[in-house]
């Protein structure tokens, strides 16, 4: 017998297996028929995914760096700047006409 080449799958088809195996619909048996895969592989999956689910509804913490920060705050305080000199300027008007 030949050397088994190790598959490797796709997000898409792991969620698709997981589902279908969190319906309960089928046995694990029917499932591996039906996906070619061995049942501890579908099992271990479904762990994965049912010790995962806490995380989604946790808190959600997006790291930044901070090269990315600058560029996104840079525009903004220079908006904010010429925002304030407009204002001084608009004030300075409004009481030389007074």
């Amino acid at each position: 017998m030949g050397k088994r080449i190790r598959r490797n799958y796709d997000e898409n088809f792991k969620t698709k297996v997981v589902l279908e195996a969190l319906k309960e619909q089928k046995t694990l048996a029917q499932l591996s028929s039906e996906f070619e895969l061995l049942s501890t592989q579908i099992s271990d999956w479904k762990k994965q995914v049912i010790t995962g689910i806490p995380s989604l509804f946790g808190t959600k913490k997006v790291l930044v760096s901070d090269d990315q920060q600058e560029a996104l705050t840079s525009p903004l305080y220079q908006q904010i700047g010429q925002l304030k000199v407009e204002n001084d300027f608009l004030k300075k008007k409004l009481r030389k006409n007074y």
